[in-house]
Order: structure tokens, then sequence, then C-alpha cells
């Protein structure tokens, strides 16, 4: 266990230095200078040293004699222009090297770390030199009078420190309070504060009294060998004492320690079974070196110490926490309500005194009634439920807003903490729902108009036809008997338009009650045949499955509506040659099982086709109007009234239901008009 070499670098040039730190990264830790005054000062801190000089900075020869007479152990390596003045003095002169500035990676490395084995060298010698001269039987035996006095007398230091605990809010201002409680009661010159504020953070002087100026430079990781020995062994160091210390190899890493601080005794601080920092004592105020008695009040001072520190960084860890918490849930949309175990409103942010219409103060500490009744409700069962409970949704009393409410249990480790609703406002969605379907109904109606002027238009010009040609052609037997019929049919067929019209205007009212689907299927097809005449050379097949279950619907509507896509379809394909029109009747499945709300039920398939390249496909369903995109898809030849390829229906028969609410549909390849009847049928 031995600490990282240093190397000390002098110079102004930042390019320079920016260069060795990057080759000397893995090797050393690199001291910056820019400043001759502070070299003594480096020097003293971290005396011996491997020291790089820049010839081209200030002083620079000044500081290459004051090196050569009062360091003599740091090894100094000169960097130089080549072929330069300054560089051949340097090569001539008692300094371990002299390099050229444009340093090559590989051959400044080698340098260097001959340099770092030499002064290893130079160190275990010293201390082979200590280990003869040492003698552990001149060890002077501990008095043991003044250790029974100081049994008995009040211990000054515990007496003055306690002052320190009045700042736990600031962890700054509460290092800053420790160590100069901690520099009057234990009467030293310098004081000084390590640690790391959290777990990963590197250890730095967090507070200190009189420090050096480059102790604020100084940082140690988690894995630095002077952390590892404070883990390892526990016990204060003391510059008195490190010939005490048994590893000869541990005694430069802990001299190192107090050299670059300035420090007599460096104490380590535990919490929780870690390090998380150490103080450092100077010298006392009065000269004297420490003794026994000295050290155990130091001990003392820093277990007290690691108390208040420990505190003091979970308090601040708590505040941080406490702090992101109230600010999260202060700026998210939703409102959050939470409660306790007894009910207790505990939390209501911002949002949800919009969305409730109530106050923080007239909800906070306040049973959760105070909120609202229903909110209340879902919060007191979810206190109760071993699962969660679905989302519900209402309106408010008080600010008559649409509202979705999720209420979860809140849970540390198994432990019961109450439970939280999360508050959504629903209210711009409805609005613009509402708006969505005015604009969809009021393309309705321009839809059926464009559609109901066309149907009526069609018979009026065979009318006006016959009629522009009837002076011309009266004598003539045969167009009169033309004239006769067809004037006549046109006319019965303006007054089915005009009795379709008004039954469309004054539907009468639904008679639900439970069916089977294959009733009015039948019953369409009869229909289909006998009203709207289907041609007999179309073959009509259906496919209906025995195990269908009943519905709930309206018998005549429902015949209506598959009457009129039957016929549609039987003349689109009227044309062709061997045309074939197959209806069946399903349920509307969904991840595999039966779709069963309230407001969708069965679709209805209608095929016409000549062969088995041409196919036509016609849907009549129930589901919902946000389930139109999804028909579409289902049905690749379907477009609805929402669908971007609307296109207007051509000559088709409107398939009518016995509902003002209907919404057009349109087959693109055939142009087959027909309906959607949105509650119309409902599974029973």
């Amino acid at each position: 266990m031995s600490a990282a070499p240093i190397c000390i670098l002098y110079t102004q040039d930042a390019e320079l230095a920016r260069r060795v730190k990057a080759f000397l990264r893995t090797m050393a830790l690199v001291r910056h200078l820019t400043d001759p005054n502070r070299m003594e000062a480096v020097l003293q801190q971290n005396s011996p040293a491997v020291i790089l000089m820049d010839l081209r900075a200030k002083e620079c020869r000044d500081l290459l004699e004051q090196l050569e007479q009062d360091w003599p152990e740091s090894l100094v390596i000169a960097l130089g222009a080549p072929r330069s003045e300054p560089l051949r003095e340097a090569e001539q002169s008692d300094i371990y090297a002299a390099e050229d500035l444009q340093l090559d990676r590989h051959r400044f490395q080698t340098l260097v770390g001959r340099a770092f084995d030499h002064l290893k060298v130079m160190q275990e010698n010293r201390d082979l030199r200590e280990q003869s001269h040492y003698r552990p039987s001149a060890e002077q035996p501990r008095r043991a009078e003044p250790v029974l006095e100081r049994a008995h007398a009040p211990s000054l230091p515990l007496l003055r420190f306690p002052r320190v605990f009045r700042s736990l809010d600031n962890v700054e201002g509460l290092l800053a309070s420790i160590v100069e409680g901690v520099a009057d009661a234990a009467g030293v010159t310098r004081v000084g504060i390590f640690s790391r504020m959290r777990q990963g953070d590197r250890y730095r002087l967090r507070a200190g009294l009189r420090c050096l100026p480059e102790t604020n430079e100084i940082e140690y990781n988690e894995r630095d060998p002077l952390v590892r020995w404070f883990e390892l062994h526990g016990h204060l160091v003391s510059r008195a004492n490190l010939a005490h210390i048994a590893a000869q190899n541990q005694r430069p890493l802990l001299r190192r320690a107090l050299d670059s601080v300035g420090a007599e005794v460096i104490v380590p601080l535990y919490a929780r079974g870690q390090i998380i920092g150490w103080l450092f004592f100077g010298h006392r105020i009065t000269g004297l070196p420490f003794d026994y008695g000295d050290l155990e009040g130091l001990m003392i001072l820093a277990e007290h110490v690691s108390t208040v520190l420990e505190n003091a960084l979970l308090y601040e860890e708590v505040t941080l926490q406490k702090t992101l918490a109230e600010t999260l849930l202060k700026s998210i949309p939703p409102g959050i309500v939470a409660i306790d175990e007894e009910g207790i409103t505990r939390w209501f942010n911002p949002p949800a005194e919009s969305i409730l219409g109530l106050k923080t103060s007239d909800a906070l500490n306040r049973p959760i009634e105070a909120v609202g009744r229903r909110l209340a409700i879902m919060l007191r069962e979810t206190l109760g439920a071993k699962s969660n409970l679905p989302p519900r949704q209402w309106i408010d009393p008080n600010t008559r807003r649409s509202l979705s409410v999720e209420a979860r249990r809140l849970l540390d480790q198994q432990t019961p903490l109450g439970a939280v609703a999360v508050v959504h406002d629903l209210t711009v969605e409805e609005n613009l729902r509402q708006k969505q379907d005015l604009v969809d109904r009021a393309a309705f109606w321009t839809d059926l108009a464009a559609s109901m002027s066309h149907e009526i238009r069609n018979p009026l010009v065979a009318i006006k036809t016959f009629a522009q040609l009837l002076p011309e052609r009266f004598d003539d037997p045969e167009f009169r008997k033309n004239f006769n019929q067809i004037v006549v049919q046109e006319i019965d067929r303006l007054d089915k338009i005009i009795t379709q019209i008004n039954a469309f205007a004054h539907p009468p009212e639904l008679k639900m009650r439970p069916l089977d689907i294959r009733t009015p299927v039948k019953r369409g097809l009869e229909l289909a045949r006998s009203k709207f005449r289907v041609n007999g050379g179309v073959a009509v097949e259906t496919e209906l499955p025995a195990n269908l279950p009943k519905i709930l619907g309206d018998e005549g509507a429902l015949a209506e509506a598959v009457a009129h896509l039957v016929a549609n379809a039987a003349e689109a394909v009227t044309e062709q040659k061997k045309p074939k029109i197959t209806l069946s009747a399903k349920p509307i499945h969904e991840g595999g099982r039966a779709r069963r709300q309230k407001r969708a039920a069965w679709d209805w398939v209608c095929r016409s086709s000549s062969g088995p390249c041409s196919i036509t496909t016609v849907v009549l369903t129930s589901i919902p109007a946000r389930a139109a995109l999804r028909l579409a898809s289902r049905y690749p030849q379907v477009r609805t009234a929402t669908s971007p390829r609307w296109r207007a229906p051509r000559r088709r028969r409107p398939i009518f239901g016995t509902r003002q609410r209907v919404s057009l549909h349109y087959l693109s390849d055939f142009g087959l008009l027909f309906s959607r009847l949105s509650t119309l049928c409902s599974l029973e």
C-alpha cells in the first residue's frame, strides 16, 4: 500500500501543462505551479518529488539554484528549447535530466518512471536508516497519573464543542462552525475537514481554518491508498508516532498525507461502517507537541464530529429528495392527492387545486372527505383493496369538470404508507370530442343532402325529357305508351324517396327485444326480393352459424338494413357474369374474445362477386364512432366519412335505418353507400 508519486510542474505554458498531464495521467499526480513564490510551500507538502522545470518560465534560474541548495532529495528535470543556452546550462548543472520541450511520449514516460524508481530507492534507504536507529525499548512509559486525573476532571473540549450543533440545516455553515469549534476546543492553529457529500464523490476539503492554499486542490477517491489505510487500521495518524507504524512501507504514505495539508494529526471520521472523511490538526497554539491525553481528546472530538456530520449529510439528502419530489409533483399536469393510513390528506398539489376547485389549506391535514365524497370513497377503498382498482370517471359537482381518477396503494418495502390518487382533467378532450361530433354531423347532413338531391334529380330528368318530346311525338302511340309507363314509374320512385325521407325525419320508436340474428337476416332477404326486385339470376347465399348468441335489437330495423345491403350489392353486380352474393353474420372478436360492450354487437358482411378475383365487401356494424378507423383497417375496401379518401357517393340506394344518428360509409370499389346504425342493437 503506497501513495501515488507526486510530480510538480512549474510552467506558465498552458499547452505544455496539458501535454504533461496527459502523458503522466496514469503514472503520477501532477501539481501545476505558475507562481514561483509557492514552490517552497508545495515542496514542503510533497517532498521528495520529481520537479519538471520549464526553463522559459520566470525566475526559473533562481529556482534551480534554490532547489539544488534546499531540496537536494527532489529530482529536477529541466525542459527547454533545443540547442538553447538555458538548456545547455541545465545539462551541465547537477540536476537529474534535461529534456527537449517537444516531448516524445514514450521517451518522456520512461524518463519520469526512472526518476520515480530513484525516489523510491532513496525512500527505502531512508526508512532502513530510521529503522536501524529506532529502539522500541527507548520508548518512555506512559504516566498513569495524568490519565487518572483526566478521568475525574471534566473534558474542556467537550464542554465547549456543542455550539456547533446550531447550523444543522446548512451543511456548509455547519462544517465551518465545526472547524472553528474544534480549533477552539483543541487549542490548535490549523483545522480542516476532508469529506464527501454522497456515495461516489471524491474526498476533498470541505471546510478549514488557516489551511494551505494548495489544500483546496487535493482530492482522494474511494480507492486511494490513504482511504484504504484508514479502513484497514481505523486509528489516528500522528507525526510524532510514525515510528510506531509497524509496516515500514506505509510510513511514507502517512508522512505525505500529513505534509500535504501541513498537519500534525489526522483523525478518521466514520459513519455507518464507512469512511466519510477525516479531520486534520496543525500545531498546538502553545507550540508543544501532542501527548497521549491530547490524542485521546482529539479522538473524542472526532467521534462527535462524525455524528454531527452524518446527521447533517442525512438531513441534506432528505431535504434534496423532498425538494425534488415537491418540484416534480408541482410541475406535472395531473392533480395528485395523497393520504396516509388514517385517511388524512398529506399531499395536495397545485394542479389538484384548479381541477377540484379547492385550496391547499382547506385540504391538507384534514380528512379526505373534505376534498370530495367520490374521491374519498375511491381512496378509502384503495386503502383496503389488495389489488389496484380500475380507473373511474365522473363529473365533479364543484367545478363541473370531467375527471378520470386512478388510485394506487403506497408501500415502502411492504410497509403501508397510504394511498395516492392521480386526477386527470378530461374537460378539454371532451370539448374537442363534442366539437368533432358536430363537425361530423354537419358533414353527414351535407353528404345526405347531396345524395338525396342526386336521387331526386334522376327521375325528374326522365320526366323532363319525356315532357319536352311530348309535343313532337304526341301522335306516336308507342311513345305515348312508354311515356305513360316511365313517367308513372318515376313518379312512384319520387314518392318512395319522399316516403323514405319522411320516415327518416320521423323514425318510429325502436322496439328492443332479445332475438336471433338469423331471423332479421332471412326476413331482410325476403324483403330485398319483394321490395327492391333483386334479380333472380343473382345467387344469394347466407353464412349464419348456429352458435350465434342472441342480441338485443329491433327486428324490423335490422331486416330493412339487411335488405338495403343486399339490394345495393345485387345492383352492383347485375351486369357481371355469374354474380353471387354471400351474406354472413358473425360476432366481433378482439384479442380472441368477443366484445361485450354496451354499444358493440355485430357486423354483417355482404359479398358479391363474378369470379375469384372480383369480390366486393360491404359491412354494416354497430360499433361506436371512435372505432371507425379500426373498421377500415379490418376491411380494406371500406372507406368511412372520417377517412382521408372519402368521395361523394354515386347513384346507390341509401340504407336508411330507424334512427337519425347515422354515419355514411362508402365502398370505393363500387361506390356502394351504406350506413352504420350506432345504437341499433347490442349484445344481450
